[in-house]
Formats: C-alpha cells, structure tokens, sequence
C-alpha cells in the first residue's frame, strides 16, 4: 500500500486539494456524459489497449524531460514539461502542492506513475468549472493527455453511482457485479480487492487520486514501463 508521510501543515494542504478535486468530480457529470455508456468491468477492461498505447506515449514524454536520466522528473523539469505542453494554468504555489501530493513515497522526485497522476490532476484542476466555458476548458492541453485522461475520468463516474466525488464500497462492489450483466460480473473476492487496492487509508471511501494510481496498475502500467507484470 502506498503512503505519504507528511506534517500537518501539508496534510491540510492535500485535505483541501482532495476537497477541490472531490468538487470537480462532482462538476465533471455535466461535461463527461461518456460515463453513462460503460455497463460493467468488461467494458472498461475493453478499453485498457488504447489507453495503455496512449501511456506509452506519455512514457516518452516523461524520459524526454527527465533530463538527469534518473527515472524522475523533479519540479524545474516538471515546470518546463508543464508549460512547453500549455498545462501551466496553475499557479506555481498549486503545482508545487500537486507535487507534493503526488510524491508518494517522498523520494522527492516524480517517477512515471506518479508523473501520470500528477498530469491528469492538473489537466482536471485547471479546466475551468463554468459550463458557459466548456469548449475552452475542452480546448486546454494536447490531445495525447485529454484523449487518456477523460476515458480515466468516465470510469471513475461510471463506478461513482451516487455522484458524491468520492467512491465507496458498497456502490463499486454493485456496480462491478451488475445483475443486469451476468455473464460479465466479476467474482466478489475480485470486486473486494479491486477496491481495497485503492482504499489506502481503510475507509471505505475512494477519491480520484487513490483511484487513479490504482487504475493505473489495472490498465499495466507495469507492462508499459517495459517491466513483466505481476
């Protein structure tokens, strides 16, 4: 299970990005009606070859601007990538927190799978709220990340049954077992720990950010960092 270890100046720090983050999966209903299409595991499994294609991609760009070569990306390399890929819309306050947040296991640098998190939260955080703006906020980024990162975001509001932000367990457990589906249910020891691999704190809730670091082991980020998996 990943953890951060931090002091609790930080730890209200994350407390309100999680808030912020939590308001915009709640806003993201309006503008991601994809979600509704998606009927059971199988059909998201179906779409893990295009998106692990699309991670690939994103493996390239990460090694591009990890220019030490040390499998890490630190804050004056993310700054570069972030503004030379026009995702710099936030200030630099809110990308170091994002930063920090996303360091998990606070080596104090960004590795892929914390590069991919890192980047579908800035590319979410930064799209304005406003439906009256939701072409531009469509416009906002390359669409090598808006063609991953909206997929990503249509599973976590498929499995977010009651459009609170946050995910728990009984809804994923119902929805992944949907009756109305039966030969694609999944085992229930299956639905159990597909979600405890996301619960790290054993609450029962789930937000965006643990779904997607879990997400992103379920697509084979494993396979596309060139490692066997598990």
């Amino acid at each position: 299970m990943l953890c951060c270890c931090v002091n609790s100046e930080s730890n209200k720090k994350y407390a309100e990005l999680d808030a912020k983050l939590e308001r915009k999966m709640v806003e993201s209903r309006r503008y991601y009606p994809g979600h509704r299409s998606l009927k059971s595991m199988d059909s998201i499994i179906m779409m893990f070859p295009k998106l692990k294609e699309g991670l690939r991609n994103i493996r390239n760009v990460f090694e591009s601007y990890d220019q030490d070569g040390n499998g890490t990306i630190d804050m004056e390399e993310l700054k570069k990538c972030l503004e030379e890929l026009k995702l710099m819309s936030l200030s630099d306050e809110e990308v170091k927190g994002l930063y920090g947040w996303c360091d998990v296991d606070g080596s104090k640098g960004i590795q892929f799978n914390e590069f991919i998190v890192l980047l579908c939260l800035i590319y979410l955080l930064a799209k304005p709220s406003s439906e009256s703006r939701e072409e531009e906020s469509r416009e906002l980024g390359p669409k090598l990340v808006e063609s991953i990162f909206d997929p990503i975001v249509e599973v976590f509001l498929f499995l977010d049954k009651d459009g609170k932000g946050k995910l728990n367990k009984a809804d994923v457990i119902k929805t992944l077992n949907n009756e109305d589906y039966p030969l694609e249910r999944s085992p229930k020891h299956v639905t159990n720990m597909r979600f405890e691999e996301m619960d790290w704190g054993r609450k029962g809730k789930v937000g965006f950010r643990e779904f997607l670091f879990a997400f992103m082991s379920w697509v084979g980020l494993d396979d596309v960092d060139g490692y066997m998996t598990s």
